[in-house]
């Protein structure tokens, strides 16, 4: 059985190249925050009438 071992010089450049790895919890929040606010504007903009009316039409060319 080996025991742990410390990463090559590669794997060191590597992580120094990389910098910080992942998000901390306010990026997470931020992140999420601005996933909710383009969700909102998506949807906005899918059910005002224009678009519906754009979208059905679509729709029933396509069936029909």
């Amino acid at each position: 059985m080996r025991g742990v071992t410390r990463p090559g010089w590669g794997g060191r450049f590597a992580a120094k190249m990389r910098g910080e790895s992942g998000m901390s919890t306010a990026e997470y929040a931020v992140g999420t925050l601005a996933a909710v606010a383009f969700a909102g504007v998506l949807l906005k903009v899918v059910t005002s009438g224009p678009v519906q009316s754009a979208l059905s039409a679509l729709i029933e060319k396509a069936l029909g």
